[in-house]
């Protein structure tokens, strides 16, 4: 998502109004009709997951042209898949999530009951990124239609063909008062973050979401910000070096690094780095033995962000660091906006790679001797999105879990914590606020309402004033440990 302005133009003031519009016929639109019941959003979901299939090659191609090159592979089994998932999750699941919940009743308040009853928000905004531009729309969206919401999405501009299509698909399913897609710059993006929705969902990077965060305070709106941050990975002394070394180049190179929860850095014991370097390039080398024309390997997303992580490179070699790329076939990419797979070692904190979140196939590895420090230097910088240790030491494991704070974390592998529908996904801190995913996200676009429903035979009455002797009985017995 490009940076957001505040600054109030008189064209700026024209895109309020007209978003404002669509909050306003989807407000009233949800005020008319209720709360949609369990087969009505079923029929939503239904509805979405018939426009997924059928749109699949058109997304998968949108995408591919969107990024100069994505790998088809990764865009089915990152973004098609990935929203599939949880639709069908959401559909066997609703029946229970929509059901009020039961809650213990104190003794002194017997026979009522207590209960918690999930109700939709109304509006929701969601902001979407553009690394992966379908999924991190449609995931979100997925949760607020089981809550039974009315959404209003903003995808990115970067991904101008997929934002496109998006638009056109949901417009082929959904009337605008129930799914509205708005596209636009940063105007249209500052302007949506400004609306008074019900709940507005941010996915990018720290920077903006500070900006989305301090525009939504403006009407009290609620947010969850998914962020990113420099997500660690930890390669413990006792684990197999080739195995940590398959699943962390698997997770660095999965979109060529433009991945939210990529690994930004990684740990290894002092004396294994050359091994670790040795293996990581044989295991890059064998995913792709060739990066020019090589539909499997992505390109960058645009011309800045190719020339931000060449300058990342650049930065970390100019103060002392060892930059070993990794390119099989000694190709020329440049001109195809790829960037090779690249190691950086002796780096430091007063490099800038080091400083940044990379979002590029770039990894920074760093020796260790103790586990003591790596947790140390963890707890000294921002909280990551995710963390990743590869140990099966279980003192070490639960040092790391204990000691350490991030938004999600995988023991032995990469990414794969944010594809099980029952764990939230969210960060913590820079790394952003409120998670979501399965249940977390039909709750996380509800308002838990809490409901004491009051028995037709009760003693309430009994409290009530001239007080005397039974009055200061009971309170004697609720001040009782």
């Amino acid at each position: 998502m490009a940076v957001l302005t505040s600054h109030l133009t008189a064209e700026s003031r024209n895109q309020d109004s007209d978003l404002m519009q669509i909050l306003d016929r989807q407000r009233r639109a949800f005020l008319r009709d209720g709360p949609p019941r369990r087969e009505q959003r079923v029929r939503k979901l239904d509805a979405l997951l018939a426009l997924i299939l059928k749109y699949q090659d058109s997304l998968v191609e949108s995408v591919s042209e969107d990024f100069g090159n994505r790998s088809p592979h990764e865009t089915l089994l990152a973004e098609i898949i990935g929203a599939i998932k949880p639709i069908k999750h959401a559909r066997k699941h609703l029946k229970r999530w929509m059901k009020p919940e039961r809650k213990p009743m104190e003794l002194e308040l017997m026979p009522a009951r207590a209960e918690i009853h999930y109700q939709p928000l109304g509006v929701i905004g969601i902001m979407a990124p553009w690394n992966y531009p379908f999924y991190l729309t449609i995931n979100p969206l997925i949760g607020a239609l089981a809550a039974g919401n009315r959404v209003m999405l903003k995808p990115s501009e970067l991904t101008p063909r997929t934002s496109q299509l998006i638009k056109d698909m949901l417009a082929e399913g959904f009337d605008d008062t129930e799914v509205a897609v708005v596209l636009g710059g940063p105007d249209v993006a500052a302007a949506f973050s400004r609306l008074p929705f019900d709940h507005l969902l941010y996915t990018g990077s720290t920077p903006v979401g500070r900006k989305v965060m301090m525009a939504a305070a403006e009407n009290m709106v609620p947010v969850t910000l998914e962020l990113g941050g420099k997500s660690p990975a930890i390669v413990g002394p006792d684990y197999d070096l080739k195995h940590a070394a398959n699943r962390i180049t698997f997770g660095k190179l999965l979109n060529a690094g433009q991945t939210c929860i990529a690994p930004d850095y990684c740990w290894v014991p002092e004396g294994k780095v050359d091994q670790f370097v040795d293996l990581v390039t044989e295991q890059a080398t064998s995913m792709y033995p060739s990066l020019a024309d090589n539909s499997d390997y992505t390109s960058i997303v645009a011309d800045r962000h190719y020339a931000r992580i060449q300058n990342l490179i650049e930065d970390a070699e100019q103060k002392g660091a060892r930059v070993i790329e990794i390119n099989p076939a000694s190709e020329t990419v440049s001109n195809q906006r790829k960037i090779p797979p690249t190691l950086l070692l002796d780096v430091t904190d007063e490099m800038d790679v080091m400083e940044q979140e990379i979002f590029g196939p770039v990894l920074p590895i760093k020796p260790y001797k103790e586990l003591g420090e790596v947790i140390d230097y963890v707890n000294d910088h921002p909280r990551p999105l995710a963390l990743y240790h590869f140990s099966n030491n279980a003192g070490a494991k639960q040092r790391i879990r204990e000691q350490t704070t991030a938004g999600g974390m995988c023991e032995n592998d990469t990414l794969l914590h944010v594809m099980v529908e029952e764990l939230p996904f969210g960060g913590v801190g820079p790394s952003g606020t409120g998670g979501y995913h399965g249940h977390y996200g039909f709750t996380r676009f509800s308002h838990a309402k809490s409901v004491f429903r009051q028995s037709k035979l009760n003693g309430a009455g009994l409290l009530n004033p001239p007080y005397g002797k039974f009055t200061d009985f009971m309170l004697k017995v609720m001040m009782k440990r």
